[in-house]
């Protein structure tokens, strides 16, 4: 909060200026852009992340051979480093790369992945959900793993479809690790800094540049430490205060009766 209050370079004497940084910051397009896309990021990516990692769990809970081997190979990717992920899938998805070739096999011309406005948000999403799914699917697992089995067998004794079990007694049951991993991981989300920075480098123009990496860029690429502290305290503000919209809304849908 004092550096947001200064000018304050990485070398120098710094300089008081109150709320100048923060009066720039909301007459900056850019901050604007940054966190639209930030945003969009964040509610696509949990959304996806949450709705392949509920899948995956439920599949592992059908009995399937070798469910702990799956749950070793799933979780894998949240485990190895960020960076070297990030590395790999940039030369997965370079113009010449393996995602390209296999879809020029089948007479398919491959987009420009990275380098094209249209696709670069949705190829860092990929990328990311992929990333980290796997940890929603351990949480999620552990959650089914505690649905009494005899209220299932008892449901499938009435007659309940597939889809009802799901609605009305897995989904319920299993509402706090789906309210823990949405949590944690809009949080995450909203402070995304790798991928972007390692596949796209945040282009192309501001197409994939996030809170966090304009940030990092203000702080100490462009030697505005104020600037970048004052960009902190509204990444800050915003997390908070989606954070407490989700536990001011999970008393509507999560259900903590045993």
């Amino acid at each position: 909060m004092v550096i947001s209050l200064f000018e304050w370079p990485l070398f120098g004497a710094p300089t008081f200026i109150g709320f100048a940084n923060y009066q720039k910051l909301f007459a900056d397009p850019t901050f604007y852009t940054v966190l639209m896309n930030t945003v969009i990021f964040a509610f696509v990516y949990t959304a996806l992340n949450l709705a392949l990692a509920l899948g995956v769990s439920l599949w592992l809970n059908t009995r399937v051979k070798f469910a702990g081997f799956w749950r070793v190979i799933f979780f894998l990717p949240a485990i190895t480093p960020m960076v070297a992920n990030a590395l790999v899938w940039r030369l997965l998805l370079s113009d010449n790369g393996i995602v390209n070739s296999a879809l020029a096999s089948v007479g398919i011309d491959g987009p420009s992945w990275l380098s094209d406005s249209t696709f670069a948000l949705f190829s860092v999403i990929v990328m990311s959900v992929w990333q980290s799914f796997g940890y929603n699917v351990i949480v999620l697992s552990a959650g089914l793993g505690g649905i009494p089995k005899e209220i299932l067998e008892a449901s499938r004794m009435d007659g309940t479809s597939a889809w009802q079990r799901l609605r009305s007694i897995i989904l319920p049951m299993i509402s706090p690790s789906l309210f823990f991993t949405m949590t944690m991981t809009m949080i995450g989300a909203f402070q995304v800094f790798v991928q972007p920075q390692i596949l796209t480098q945040g282009g192309p123009g501001e197409s994939t540049n996030t809170f966090v990496l304009y940030l990092y860029r203000n702080g100490f690429v462009f030697d505005r430490l104020g600037y970048a502290s004052a960009l902190a305290w509204i990444l800050f503000i915003v997390v908070m205060l989606i954070t407490a919209l989700q536990f001011a809304g999970q008393k509507r849908w999560v259900n903590y009766d045993k």
